[in-house]
């Protein structure tokens, strides 16, 4: 087991509480572990709202916001087009999902910019959103869940070869919390940035597979609360899909085995 010495904040939790600290919810995810989209519709900035937002034009004003120069270009080889703007976190081939195109430039026949239509399905994607680049493979899995850019599956698929630090109590046991909605939840981190966050407490570091029957009834797992794309994670869909996923790789060859191939070759 890993220990740091004391905090010395004395708002930072007790481990040896074992009510543990109240900490935000994250995303809830249902029982199929479908991790819910991110935040909800995002508008080019342009630094005229109160939020950095483009206010909404008046019906007889409709000035779009100013496009950047690969747009002005497109619209000149384009007159009398509408040209979508589709966010950098979309990483697919042929036609992008209305989610991942934030809105559409309408170009005139002189193949100048005339007109902006927002994209009310739009969901920005981590890049946009300008969190910090992932530590880890489960990291970059959750920020591409959780904003809509990648299926749940890659999460628990990651979990299933990871590591992870979790606050225990004297005992050893997992220091559990409890979600601004009440949800009992045990606090996990996958890398050291997020662990940091929290405070100099007691952690051990054990294989996500091995955490889950451990875990206290009733208790579902949270990935990274100090991160922005910090979820809450049903764990008994999760142990099933980590265990799909183990059961899939490829198994080692023994040198017994090895050697029995050999001579029969």
């Amino acid at each position: 087991m890993n220990t740091r010495p004391p905090a010395p904040d004395p708002d930072t939790a007790d481990p040896a509480d074992s009510s543990g600290p109240a900490v935000p919810s994250g995303p809830a995810v249902p029982a199929e572990l479908a991790v819910p989209a991110g935040p909800g519709a995002a508008r080019p900035a342009t630094g005229d709202g109160p939020d950095g937002s483009r206010p909404p034009a008046p019906a007889d004003s409709p000035e779009p916001p100013e496009p950047p120069d690969e747009i002005v270009r497109a619209a000149r080889m384009a007159p009398d087009h509408w040209i979508s703007t589709v966010d950098p976190g979309w990483r697919g081939e042929g036609v992008p999902p209305d989610h991942a195109v934030a809105g559409r430039w309408r170009s005139d026949s002189d193949g100048e910019i005339v007109e902006w239509e927002d994209n009310d399905a739009y969901l920005p994607s981590p890049e946009v959103l300008g969190w910090p680049e992932p530590t880890d493979p489960v990291d970059e899995a959750l920020q591409r869940a959780v904003t809509g850019y990648g299926p749940p599956e890659d999460v628990a698929l990651a979990l299933a070869g990871a590591e992870v630090a979790v606050l225990t109590l004297p005992d050893g046991s997992p220091v559990t919390a409890t979600g601004s909605d009440g949800t009992p939840v045990v606090p996990v981190f996958t890398s050291s940035r997020y662990l940091n966050m929290v405070g100099a407490l007691a952690f051990d570091h054990l294989a996500a597979a091995d955490l889950l029957p451990r875990l206290p009834e009733g208790h579902r797992l949270y990935v990274n609360p100090s991160s922005p794309a910090g979820a809450v994670l049903e764990t008994g869909p999760l142990a099933q899909m980590m265990d799909s996923a183990a059961a899939s790789r490829p198994r080692p060859e023994s040198s017994q085995e090895a050697g029995a191939q050999s001579g029969t070759a």
